[in-house]
């Protein structure tokens, strides 16, 4: 079976970092092409990727006949413009989170899909970080009785600066960009949201972004999620607080995926997506005990592997763009709580 041929827009540190290294590594992927105006950018993508044609704009890599997936990896207001002429030109599309700048061009661009008969999917790559795996395990087993509440945590430290996530006009800011992760977590975990409150800060000097942000969602299952997302911790708090009845987990660190591929390691390496044993969460039960929960492997190479098999016609796309939308709808119902200081319902936004 002849190879699917995809190409990336964009060779940031999404392109190069997420995109490129898993397309390489699946079976029955090529990548083709990257699209990078960048001159520096070319350069160092030709001598990474030899057998790929680097190309200065988006029409070069549609005239190419081995194209057949179109991988978004730009800034957020591309997103719709890009993906839209490539679902025009009869690719299917892969677009970074979040899918859209809001919730009108999200909609757009999933009609777009419909129309042009081709496959829509967002890399939503965190569905597959090793501790997210193993909170979804830990709810299969039933290991912590029935849930109350999931806390989850998404923070760094950063300097103001030029980059394009610090741009108001991208919406930028961690709400969109941490947030889309965590609240898309939090709905495949506990199902669809009722309410939603927020609060939402700007605190360093001369940001353009709001830079500090906390949601308080109230799912129809009853659970409840909080999330923090923020650009000045100096010491982060846990990644996962999932308390249950019976028992809780608590998870200190991020997955390792995402600093093991800007180091330079390559899915294809034995150690990608393990973590060792001291970063470990660990179950606190109602009786005093505890003992370490070894973290499943992450792995973001699924979701190229299931996009394969989605071309092939052998299954659906990783990520439903539907579940992307809703997550906008969640962002967006966040903002407006942060605002007028009133929970949303969600049946009203």
């Amino acid at each position: 079976m002849a190879p699917i041929g995809v190409g990336i827009v964009g060779y940031g540190l999404a392109g190069r970092s997420f995109h490129a290294p898993f397309i390489e590594a699946v079976d029955g992927l090529r990548l083709g092409a990257i699209v990078t105006s960048d001159p520096e950018r070319r350069a160092r993508a030709a001598a990474e990727h030899p057998g790929a044609a680097i190309l200065a704009g988006v029409d070069e890599m549609l005239a190419r006949a081995d194209i057949d997936i179109v991988v978004v990896a730009t800034p957020n207001r591309f997103h719709v413009p890009i993906g839209g002429q490539a679902l025009r030109a009869g690719r299917h599309v892969v677009v970074d989170k979040p899918i859209a700048m809001d919730v009108g061009e999200a909609e757009d661009l999933i009609d777009s899909a419909a129309r042009a008969g081709r496959l829509l999917s967002v890399f939503q790559n965190r569905r597959w970080d090793g501790d997210f795996l193993t909170v979804r395990q830990l709810l299969s087993d039933g290991a912590l009785g029935p849930i109350d509440s999931f806390e989850s945590r998404f923070e760094r430290s950063a300097t103001v600066g030029p980059e394009w996530r610090e741009s108001g006009e991208e919406a930028g800011g961690p709400l969109r960009d941490l947030g889309a992760h965590l609240v898309d977590q939090s709905v495949i975990l506990f199902g669809p949201v009722k309410r939603v409150w927020a609060q939402v800060d700007r605190r360093r000097p001369a940001t353009q972004v709001d830079d500090a942000a906390f949601v308080a969602i109230d799912h129809e299952s009853g659970v409840r999620s909080r999330q923090w997302m923020s650009l000045i911790a100096s010491r982060v708090g846990p990644r996962f607080r999932l308390r249950g009845v019976e028992a809780e987990y608590v998870k200190d660190h991020l997955d390792a995926q995402e600093a093991q591929l800007v180091g330079g390691m390559l899915p294809g390496d034995p150690a990608f997506g393990e973590e060792p044993d001291e970063r470990w969460g660990r179950l606190y039960r109602i009786d005093g005990s505890s003992s370490p929960i070894q973290t499943e492997r992450g792995r973001y190479i699924t979701f190229y592997e299931l996009l394969r098999d989605a071309v092939r016609g052998e299954g659906p796309v990783p990520v439903d763009p539907i579940d992307s939308l809703r997550v906008l709808r969640v962002l967006e119902a966040a903002e407006l709580a942060a605002v007028t200081g009133a929970v949303q319902t969600m049946a009203d936004v």
